[in-house]
């Protein structure tokens, strides 16, 4: 396969067709396919085998039917044309296997690549969150970076105009306001790090309101705890506080209530809170803007370069990451790739890139190339599903054999009592718990049904410790 790009023109056939999550434009030499005699659906069935994008699929997609568009060349060979009406067509694996076994389809003559079409759904996102990193709204003197935010504004402001519905989650508060008390450093003690965000928050929001002002924007400041998102009651009326602002033309401007919080600071990154209030809405998108142009392969060294997409978020991508080394930030990008799990479990892409560049945020909404973009599960989580899942800090954990395991993440049963190996922790009945397999890997959180000293006496009276409505994979 060739991976360079290549134009479609008049000896070229395109094809664009979707799968979940998989987008993907196609282009091949008409002349080579026509010398190994094979049709257009085959180079398609060839070229996901080669990927293995349906060898680990079910029956069910393997035998999914995809829409084919071609160009207005290819439209002219009837060879290649399309069921008439645009009706899907159906991939026949056998021809597949017949022509591989026979040496039949000469993959080397095949141009072909794969081109993110993917991004190409940006294009249609109405409501985004977009992140600002610390690093990308203070200077060295630890101050906010008035030019750097006016440049930011303005392209928030001509998404805003443009009809797309914005909530900002700012970072800053505290850089602000350890400048304006005349730290370096950041603080270590909680009660100065509350002191800096107090003073630091009043300054962001009034240059915030001066530089939408210009715009002819209102702005609204929303200061959020996490027991805010996990009470259920508060976490709608957040929601719908939010909605309402958006409906008024209004641009939400969020960040944690750090002035009150009683927990680490660190524990309560501003990357983790805007993949919440995405998740909240929910977005369409959300969009992390930091000093970086995205995940970077070989980082520090010359052979450097940024990851455009990724489909899923292994073990060899967390290793990417790493924590910050700046004065005034925290998390890093160990926390993005949290914040990423979070919102593509719950069917909303998220793109990394650097919000130093001018017109970053219009290329991303244009689906240019730009940054990292995280591609989500087809499938959105509802409501209450997302709220199980990430919106609780769970006090405790059920433990289960590879028998529940199984049922409960390929056959969608509920969690019954003879699967709980063990339980570890303190919570009550109703409260959300981490359901892990005998290796402590935790592979899904659910409401319980039962308190953990219940379990652990093994008084389980009803069917199911937590009920199938109740449970979320991870």
């Amino acid at each position: 396969m060739c991976e360079a790009p290549v134009a479609a023109g008049p000896h070229h056939a395109e094809i664009q067709f979707f799968i979940p999550a998989r987008p993907l434009r196609l282009v091949f030499d008409t002349a080579a396919v026509r010398r190994c005699g094979v049709e257009s659906s085959h180079i398609l069935e060839m070229y996901f085998s080669q990927r293995a994008h349906l060898s680990s699929t079910t029956t069910k997609t393997r035998n999914a039917r995809w829409n084919a568009v071609f160009t207005r060349q290819d439209r002219q060979n009837s060879e290649y044309l399309p069921p008439k009406g645009g009706v899907p067509v159906v991939l026949p694996r056998c021809a597949l296997s017949q022509l591989i076994s026979r040496s039949l389809l000469d993959t080397a003559r095949v141009l072909c690549y794969e081109l993110l079409v993917r991004r190409e759904s940006l294009k249609n996102a109405s409501r985004l969150v977009v992140k600002l990193g610390t690093g990308v709204l203070t200077n060295d003197r630890k101050q906010p970076d008035l030019t750097q935010m006016e440049q930011l504004v303005a392209q928030v402001a001509s998404q805003r105009k443009a009809g797309k519905e914005i909530v900002l989650v700012t970072s800053g508060a505290v850089g602000a306001g350890m400048g304006a008390l005349g730290y370096d450093r950041r603080p270590g003690s909680l009660a100065e790090l509350q002191a800096c965000a107090a003073v630091g928050q009043s300054r962001l929001m009034a240059t915030y309101e001066n530089l939408f002002a210009r715009f002819e924007l209102q702005v609204a400041q929303v200061l959020l705890t996490h027991d805010d998102l996990q009470h259920h009651e508060r976490h709608l009326n957040a929601r719908n506080t939010l909605v309402t602002l958006l409906g008024q033309g209004v641009v939400p401007i969020i960040n944690e209530n750090d002035a009150v919080s009683f927990t680490e600071l660190k524990f309560g990154d501003n990357d983790t809170l805007s993949a919440l209030v995405a998740c909240l809405l929910p977005a369409d998108l959300l969009v992390v803007l930091t000093t970086v142009d995205g995940v970077i392969e070989n980082f520090g060294r010359a052979n450097s370069k940024t990851i455009s997409t990724i489909e899923q978020i292994d073990e060899r991508i967390e290793q990417l990451a790493g924590g910050t080394g700046s004065a005034t930030a925290i998390g890093g990008m160990t926390s993005k790739i949290q914040a990423a799990k979070m919102v593509a479990r719950s069917g909303i892409p998220l793109v990394i890139a650097s919000g130093k560049k001018e017109d970053v945020l219009p290329h991303i909404l244009a689906g240019e190339e730009e940054g990292t973009l995280f591609v989500p599960q087809p499938t959105r989580l509802k409501g209450r599903k997302r709220w199980i899942a990430f919106f609780h800090h769970p006090k405790g954990a059920l433990f289960v054999d590879a028998g529940a395991k199984k049922a409960l993440r390929e056959k969608g049963k509920s969690l019954l009592p003879p699967g709980v190996a063990r339980c570890e922790g303190e919570f009550s009945a109703g409260e959300v718990v981490r359901i892990c397999d005998l290796d402590g890997t935790e592979f899904a959180r659910g409401i319980s049904d039962y308190s953990s000293d219940e379990i652990k006496a093994l008084q389980l009276a009803r069917e199911e410790v937590v009920h199938r409505d109740n449970l979320v994979i991870l």
